[in-house]
């Protein structure tokens, strides 16, 4: 297979996982905060610790199957972890702009950006250094 190839094939399987895990972050998030009156930030540090784990399993094991070497697990972890991170940190900023002091907007607002953008960033970096 050309690298095209399994690039797309990468971009597809991780747009079907992504999508699910993004969007049961998204759900969750906005149940949390919406109907039960958690704080924002805490709806979506609680949505982003149960995804961690869901995407983890589904990325490594399905996503970027057969993409680069196996043989560091410790390393890999750790790295996904860090890009968790950056997502969770990009979804927190989301939040906060969104409907906290800045624009005071509804909580359904942060989920636009959160679709929309850190799955194109956390694709990127998973891609280029986690699953390496």
């Amino acid at each position: 297979m050309d690298g095209v190839s399994v690039l797309f094939g990468q971009l597809v399987r991780y747009g079907l996982t992504g999508a699910f895990v993004t969007a049961l972050g998204a759900a969750l998030y906005w149940v949390t905060a919406t109907f039960l009156g958690v704080h924002p930030l805490i709806a979506n540090w609680l949505a982003h610790l149960l995804c961690v784990a869901i995407g983890y399993v589904l990325h490594s094991r399905w996503s970027f199957r057969g993409h680069g070497g196996r043989d560091n697990p410790a390393r890999r972890t750790g790295r996904f972890f860090l890009v968790t991170l950056v997502s969770f940190c990009l979804n927190s900023i989301f939040v906060w702009i969104l409907t906290g002091p800045l624009l005071d907007g509804p909580t359904w607002w942060p989920i636009v950006p959160m679709l929309f953008v850190t799955p194109f960033v956390t694709f990127a970096l998973n891609r280029r250094w986690v699953f390496v």
